[in-house]
Formats: structure tokens, C-alpha cells, sequence
């Protein structure tokens, strides 16, 4: 249990189209990260999963059937919010029994299920506190546990962690996948947080202004994103992007002269014509010191096991280059960097990404 499907959904406010005209398959058991900027449509989109917001037009299904007009008790899901909603005069056994006992179960059927999601959470002990001793860590524990115990085919999760600090949101981003692990269940979680995308989906979702840009997996889209929006919001630092022309296109690739530069050919394939302006795609990790792009640095963070260094082309280019170990830069300072052209993205003035070289696919996690 657990498959969702979207199949031409919309979703408008007045004459404002929110969501557009998206298809979407969640497979069960998959962990599902919508993600995107303010406003690309993730949060509504979550919403009308569960019911709490109507669709205008299409399909929501739910293990095949049509859920359109059922209100959220009858879906089969569970949803945690951004804000832990807890009531501070309940316990922790209360807060989490609470939709168990709206449901009016038998008192040992709603124990049994409380024990068993506070053993999970590592709440056992804190049963007995009242939200108010509890960090924010446990106040969001105590807020899944009281959709676990509920036992639906899907949870859904709006923005969980953006209220923890750094440390917290990296042990909760564990915690949760494996909660994932043990329980099974379908899960979709929005979040604006990339790295939170990266390291916990089994599938991405991006959107942009309420479409669907892109779906895989965070390799996938981090090696083959289909786009500049996908490619620039995928990674940190971000991508470089770098103007080019091209000089000629072939079998073996298409070569390109940056800035002025001496062309160089990059394993990337498509239709381009000489003199066709676009722009290469480096990540800041892809850079090294030494080959023909040169930077005149304008901050450098020295962080031990690595340096960031933010800059910028004679041409005016932004380039960050991440060098392994301590180097020697300072702010001021001009560089030449290099790149393997295998490690390059190429980008058309429309933002289509030409595809890469077949020798290049995304490597197993």
C-alpha cells in the first residue's frame, strides 16, 4: 500500500495557476523530495495530497483509487508540519495517542501503539514529559511518532527540520531515513533545502513556478541534470556557469573557445552551430590550480581539508573553486584553474543542457 499517482493535476487561484498541468508516479515505499525555490508550487502540491487543499483539475490517486473528493482522514495519510503543533498541557503519551484517541480506540490498543513509536523514536523514556522539557530534536520525534501510530499507506512531511539548528537538522536528515528503512512506508517530503534532497530522497522532484523540471534520483540529477535551473540549484557551492562559443560540433563532441580562449573540446552531444552562443557548467569540486581559466579571487574561506575560493574571470564570470587541502590563496590573488572536459556541462542560451558522453553515467551509490 502506499502508491500515489498525480495525473494532470492543476491547481489555480482565481486567474494565478499554482500548479500546472502535472503527471507524477510515487512508487511504494519510496522516499519522495519535493524540491524547489519559494513559490515553485512543492508545499501546494503536498497539500493536495492531502487533502487539505482542493485540485482543480485531474486525478489524485492512491493505490489506484481516486481520492479527490475524500477528506484526509479517509486517504490513508499522515502528515507532519513545519511547526510541531503540540499541545503544551498534554504529555508526550497524550500528544502522540491523540489521533488514536479521536478515533476512540481501546486504551490497550492505543498503548500498545504509542509504545511501540516512542521505542522506535527513542521517546520511551520521555513518555511522561510535557513539550515544554523537550528539545526541538524530540518535539519533532514526538510530532512524527503522532503520525506513525495513525499506521497510513503515506506521510508527508512539510519542511520537518527548517525550524532545527545545523547539528540537529544533520541528525534528524539520519534519523529520518532511517525511519524510512524500518517502517517501509511511502514517504514525500518537501523541503527548499537541496542538500536535505540530496542526501535523503530516493527520488527528487524539482519544480519551478509550479511545473515539474525534473525526476530521478540525486545522482541522476546531479551528473545528467536536463537543464541550467536543475543544474544551478543541485549542489553546493552551485554550479559555474561560464559563456562559450562554439567553434565546431562532431561526433566526438562539440568544441567551444571560453572567453576567448583556446577552443577546447568537451564529450557532450546535440545539434550546434558555429558561433552558437552557450555556456559550460563547471562544479566548484570539478576545478583544480593550474589550466587556462583564470580568476582573480575576491574571497577565500580556508576551512582545513579544503579552501573555497569565490571569484571572478577577466570577463567578469563568477567562478567558486573548491581545492583540496590548505592552499595557499588569499583574497586579491589571481589563479589559473583547469578541468577535465568529461567533468563539463553544456548549456544551450534557451538553458537545454546538451546530453553527456555515454562513457560518463551516473555512478551506483
Amino acid at each position: 500500500m502506499g502508491a500515489l499517482d498525480l495525473v494532470n493535476v492543476t491547481k489555480s487561484y482565481g486567474t494565478a495557476k499554482v500548479i500546472r498541468d502535472t503527471s507524477l508516479t510515487i512508487e511504494k515505499g519510496e522516499f519522495v523530495v519535493f524540491v524547489g525555490p519559494s513559490g515553485c508550487g512543492k508545499s501546494t502540491m503536498l497539500r493536495m495530497i492531502a487533502g487539505l487543499s482542493d485540485i482543480t483539475s485531474g486525478e489524485m490517486r492512491i493505490d489506484g483509487r481516486v481520492v479527490n473528493d475524500l477528506e484526509p482522514s479517509e486517504r490513508g495519510i499522515a502528515m507532519v508540519f513545519q511547526s510541531y503543533a503540540l499541545y503544551p498541557h498534554l504529555t508526550v503519551f497524550e500528544n502522540i495517542a491523540f489521533p488514536l484517541r479521536v478515533e476512540r480506540l481501546p486504551e490497550a490498543d492505543i498503548r500498545r501503539r504509542v509504545d511501540e513509536a516512542a521505542a522506535v523514536l527513542k521517546l520511551t523514556d520521555r513518555l511522561q514529559h510535557r513539550p515544554a522539557s523537550l528539545s526541538g530534536g524530540q518535539r519533532q520525534r514526538v510530532a512524527i511518532g503522532r503520525a506513525i501510530v495513525r499506521d497510513p499507506a503515506v506521510f508527508l512531511f512539510d519542511e520537518p527540520l527548517s525550524n532545527l539548528d545545523a547539528a540537529l537538522r544533520t541528525e534528524m536528515r539520519v534519523e529520518l531515513k532511517q525511519l524510512h528503512a524500518r517502517l517501509g512506508k511511502t514517504m514525500v517530503y518537501v523541503t527548499h533545502d537541496q542538500v536535505e534532497a540530496m542526501t535523503m530522497a530516493d527520488k527528487i522532484v524539482v519544480l519551478r513556478d509550479g511545473r515539474i523540471e525534473q525526476v530521478g534520483s540525486p545522482l541522476e540529477l546531479f551528473h545528467h541534470p536536463d537543464n541550467r535551473f536543475v543544474a544551478g540549484f543541485l549542489g553546493s557551492p552551485k554550479m559555474n556557469f561560464i559563456p562559450a562559443t562554439v567553434v565546431q560540433a562532431g561526433a566526438s563532441g562539440i568544441t567551444v573557445a571560453v572567453e576567448g580562449g583556446a577552443p577546447m573540446r568537451l564529450p557532450v552531444h546535440g545539434i550546434a552551430q558555429p558561433g552558437e552562443v552557450v555556456e559550460i557548467g563547471l562544479r566548484p569540486d570539478d576545478l583544480f590550480l593550474g589550466g587556462p581559466l583564470r580568476v582573480v579571487s575576491d574571497a577565500v574561506e580556508h576551512l582545513g581539508n579544503e579552501t573555497v575560493v569565490y571569484g571572478r574571470t577577466p570577463a567578469g564570470s563568477s567562478v567558486c573553486a573548491v581545492v583540496r587541502g590548505g592552499a595557499a590563496l588569499k583574497a586579491g590573488q589571481t589563479a589559473d584553474y583547469g578541468f577535465d572536459p568529461a567533468d563539463a556541462h553544456l548549456f544551450r542560451s534557451d538553458g537545454r543542457a546538451f546530453h553527456r558522453d555515454a562513457r560518463r553515467e551516473t555512478p551506483t551509490p
